[in-house]
Parts: C-alpha cells; structure tokens; sequence
C-alpha cells in the first residue's frame, strides 16, 4: 500500500468535502445508495435462524440483490429468474452455501457458491459479495471489478485481480481496505461501501505521481 498516495487522497477528499461523509453533498449521495436500510432488512432476513426455511431466505437473498443499487441492472433479473428456475435440492445447495459464506465456514461457502453460479454463468464478484457485505457492511466489502483494479492499482496494492472470484482474493482484499481504513480519518469511512466509494472517486479525480 503506498501510504502517501492514501493521505494525498484523503486530504484532498476532505477539502472537498469537509466533515467527509457526513458533508451535506455526500450524505445527498448516500441516500441514493440506501446502505442502511439495506442493511437493515438483511440483518433480519439472513440471521442464521432464517435458514432454517430455505424457501424464503432465497426469496430475501433475491431482494437483497434487487434492492442494491451497487448490483448491475443486467444481473439482477439474471439472478432473479436463475434462483426461481432452481430445482429442490439445487435451491437447497444454494441455500446451504450462503448459509457457511455468511454464518459458518466461510471459505468453503464461497467456494460452493462460485461453482454453482459458474453453471449459469453467474458467478460474478458483485452476486459474491453484496449479501456478505450487506450483512457486515463494517466487516466486509463488496467487489466492484472496476473500482477494485483502480484502486489496486493506484494505491499500490500487492494483490492481483481475477475476474473469477475467489475467497483468498476477497480476503485479502477485505483486508487491504481494513488497514487503509485504519489510516485515515473515520469520517471517511461510516461503512465499508462509502470508504471504497472514497477510494473510488479519489482514482477518478486523480492523486498523481
């Protein structure tokens, strides 16, 4: 991580938006994004005790994926009607791998999930991660391919992008924006969604050698 590119990019942030995300313009922009009442909903639809209907968590994953603003127009309906075309012991496969991703053994959840989406030709980084970050929208982050290589690339981090999601890329990623989170100031940060939309915006604009 180049360090120095992060605070050129926080101090510029920060002088474009003093008081960071809680700046009357970025709070504008959080509205449209809806993370916290998201956020909300997920909590409750996809507590563990939730699987034990099966049928319905499914329902609520599809919603979560309906709802997100950060989830592709292309890929929602995709997942919809993909989820809905299931058989009974392939939704209950389904089931079982966001079960482990989010409540259990989290790497192997991945795992199950990326080969069942790469049957429909599915398994893509936002569908990977939007309920994962949704659910732990301080814990975890959500892929964006794009906005992911950028940063990569402009602060300098030693991870190297696939579009194929795998679990030992998205936790060391996840743990990459955890310790530049840890080096700027909290405004920049009042989710994981925000501080990679920082991220973002400060490759747009530029923080050039």
């Amino acid at each position: 991580m180049n360090i120095d590119k992060l605070r050129a990019a926080e101090s510029l942030f920060l002088y474009r938006y003093p008081g960071g995300f809680a700046n009357e313009e970025m709070q504008k922009i959080g509205k449209r994004h809806n993370v916290a009442k998201l956020s909300e909903f997920a909590n409750a639809a996809l507590a563990k005790q939730r699987f034990e209907r099966r049928s319905q968590v499914l329902d609520d994953i599809v919603k979560v994926v309906a709802r997100s603003s950060m989830v592709s127009m292309f890929e929602k309906p995709k997942f919809r009607n993909w989820v809905a075309g299931l058989g009974r012991n392939d939704r209950a496969l389904l089931a079982d791998g966001f079960e482990r991703l989010l409540h259990g053994n989290r790497e192997r959840g991945f795992t199950d999930l990326v080969d069942l989406l790469d049957e429909a030709k599915l398994a893509k980084w936002s569908l990977m991660t939007i309920c994962p970050y949704q659910y732990r929208p301080d814990e975890d982050v959500f892929v964006k391919p794009t906005t992911t290589k950028n940063v990569i690339r402009q602060f300098e981090l030693d991870l190297e992008y696939r579009p194929r999601p795998t679990w030992a890329f998205y936790a060391a990623y996840r743990d990459a924006i955890m310790r530049m989170k840890a080096a700027v100031n909290p405004a920049l940060w009042p989710n994981n969604a925000a501080f990679t939309g920082f991220l973002m915006m400060s490759t747009a604009v530029g923080t050039h050698d």
